[in-house]
């Protein structure tokens, strides 16, 4: 399976302006084109990386995680990644092989392999290969309840977990689920979302759930609020709660897009 990976540079003067690049009141289209080198932070006790910051909470957009691509070259990594002890992980790697250390043992995750990482966890990554590394990092606090054990550390891959047909649709929408819906332990769901040609989201979902889009294969037709957009490999989309959304399939290769959102805890009552 091909999973799209950023590789930076900088676009020619001459390149035609293709004017894809949005932002709303209640979606951020980021398109692949945007990538380039001179979009990516550098962070606090990481080297040799760099990252494409894509989602970070907004007050009055979306609120609950943040979202990275990341590149670590040869001997590049971090000791200490995670300013936030109350801050979980998922990490979906794209390119390369990577290492992370938790709890003193060292985990190879290679292309389409995925780690959840709990909070006030102690982890460290490494690049101790000869080529780049590319990953999405996704951030989110903790949200924990009375009577509930928070989630444990686990590595798992697109491959190692089958994607579930959604109902009635044929065999044309699946999900690959990395962590099991009625895990209430949870409360942040990374996916993999597949569809064949001509699949489709038959109707304009609208929901609390936040979500981070991002195209790892194919083409579609994208809804974002009253927007249709055409989305290819690369293309991010980021979405506030109750942003309407629904797409149809139109590559002859599948259309697949890894998803987060947000699950399992009432919303709050009052701001913070």
């Amino acid at each position: 399976m091909g999973y799209h990976t950023p590789t930076g540079g900088l676009a020619p003067q001459t390149t035609p302006l293709r004017r894809r690049a949005r932002f709303s009141e209640s979606y951020a289209f980021i398109p692949a084109e945007c990538f380039s080198d001179i979009v990516t932070s550098y962070l606090p006790h990481w080297h040799k990386s760099r990252a494409w910051i894509m989602a970070r909470p907004m007050s009055g957009f979306a609120e609950t995680f943040a979202q990275y691509i990341v590149e670590v070259a040869p001997n590049g990594g971090s000791p200490a990644p995670e300013p936030d002890p109350n801050a979980q992980a998922g990490i979906f790697v794209t390119q390369g092989t990577l290492t992370i250390i938790y709890s003193g043992q060292r985990h190879q995750i290679g292309v389409g392999g995925y780690v959840y990482i709990p909070p006030e966890a102690q982890w460290q990554v490494e690049n101790t290969t000869t080529m780049p590394v590319t990953f999405h990092w996704i951030r989110k606090r903790y949200l924990p309840v009375s009577g509930i054990a928070k989630p444990e550390f686990f590595t798992t891959s697109d491959a190692q977990t089958p994607a579930q047909d959604m109902p009635d649709c044929a065999g044309l929408w699946a999900t690959t689920r990395f962590v099991d819906p009625d895990d209430m332990r949870h409360d942040m769901h990374v996916n993999i979302v597949s569809f064949q040609q001509g699949g489709c989201i038959p109707f304009e979902e609208t929901h609390v759930m936040e979500h981070g889009l991002y195209v790892l294969q194919g083409r579609a037709r994208y809804l974002l609020n009253q927007d249709w957009i055409d989305v290819e490999p690369g293309d991010f989309m980021w979405l506030r709660a109750f942003c309407p959304q629904a797409c149809v399939a139109t590559s002859t290769e599948p259309f697949r897009y890894l998803l987060y959102k947000d699950v399992n805890r009432h919303p709050a009552l009052a701001l913070a």
